[in-house]
């Protein structure tokens, strides 16, 4: 993926510095950055502060879990570009970024397929009981009873909130179960919507009528805690959650409420509200859905197959790549901002 050329070996070296890493090494990254000259630091920190020594050299700062905020970007002398492993971009603060005339780049269309499968994977296994009959069988129980009940989904509702590249790869193959799609995007024109078979509704209003709720909204002031007590006494009774979005937008404490109580059947999480990988320890115990036997939690791994993480990595050095050799990379999340304060 890289077409970035080769740089002569200098003393000079820009220093990139990777904030935070888990898949074992970074030589994708440094066959990429080292050829274009650069320095490639490796580091495992859960703590700004951890950042600060670093940040005051280095040309450029990739991150996967840490957070990148003003504290560490107000450090930075010689930086020019701060690239995230993935498309969101919520654990950089861009607007400090831009003030410093720091480009800050995203990785894009590089897990679609992924996170759709998986949401689709937890959205069936939780309809279909799996988990409930693959206990009982491992207890040495044979029943068909130990799911009950279990409903037919086709003829149900499926509501999708955020019906971007994701939630129309999800509303794609949900479809072929014969569930009717309603979608919540307050940014998607109408008649796109109708294009792909889709009914845009209020918020409200998808709460309502969604047997099953797929969730994939990014992560925003407007979208902390999207779903709480409110929304969930809105649901149906005996609805199926599923956020293959990011974790903060469903609260949590609410959720746990909402299901020990029975207004949800079931939910499927691939990321708590805490994002156990951004912080320094953690212990299932400090949040009580992990408790419940109708929820199903996977570890922030729905983008994940070998080619996409492959292709995160590759794609994300190259946008430093691309900027340190002043070419204009591929994924600019800020560039409007620059341009306006140049």
């Amino acid at each position: 993926m890289s077409d970035v050329p080769e740089m002569p070996w200098r003393d000079d070296r820009p220093k990139v510095v990777i904030t935070d890493f888990d898949f074992g090494d970074i030589d994708v990254e440094r066959n990429i950055l080292e050829a274009v000259g650069a320095e490639v630091v490796g580091l495992q920190s859960k703590q700004e502060d951890d950042l600060f020594d670093a940040a005051r050299d280095c040309a450029a700062m990739i991150n996967q879990y840490a957070r990148i905020g003003r504290a560490t970007i107000s450090q930075m002398q010689k930086c020019e570009v701060i690239a995230r492993y993935g498309v969101g971009v919520d654990i950089v603060d861009v607007d400090a970024a831009s003030e410093r005339g720091i480009l800050v780049t995203n990785v894009q269309d590089y897990c679609t397929e992924e996170v759709a499968d998986h949401a689709i994977a937890l959205w069936l296994a939780l309809a279909r009981k799996l988990s409930d009959y693959d206990r009982a069988t491992h207890n040495g129980i044979w029943r068909w009873q130990s799911g009950q009940p279990v409903y037919r989904i086709r003829g149900r509702t499926m509501g999708v909130v955020s019906l971007g590249k994701i939630g129309q790869a999800i509303a794609r193959r949900a479809r072929a179960f014969g569930v009717s799609i309603i979608a919540y995007d307050p940014f998607l024109p109408e008649a796109f919507a109708r294009q792909n078979n889709v009914e845009l509704v209020t918020k409200d209003e998808l709460l309502k009528r969604s047997d099953y709720v797929l969730m994939q909204a990014p992560m925003t002031p407007q979208t902390r805690h999207f779903l709480s007590d409110a929304e969930f006494a809105e649901m149906k009774p005996g609805a199926i959650l599923v956020n293959t979005g990011r974790g903060p937008t469903v609260d949590n404490a609410a959720l746990y409420r909402a299901l020990t109580e029975g207004r949800l059947a079931a939910a499927g999480l691939d990321d708590p509200e805490e994002e156990p990988a951004k912080r320094a320890s953690w212990d299932p115990a400090d949040n009580p859905l992990f408790s419940l036997p109708n929820v199903l939690v996977t570890p922030h791994a729905a983008y994940y197959s070998e080619e996409s993480i492959t292709a995160a990595r590759t794609i994300a050095a190259t946008q430093v790549a691309k900027v340190l050799t002043k070419q204009k990379p591929d994924f600019p999340v800020n560039s409007s901002a620059l341009s306006l304060s140049a």
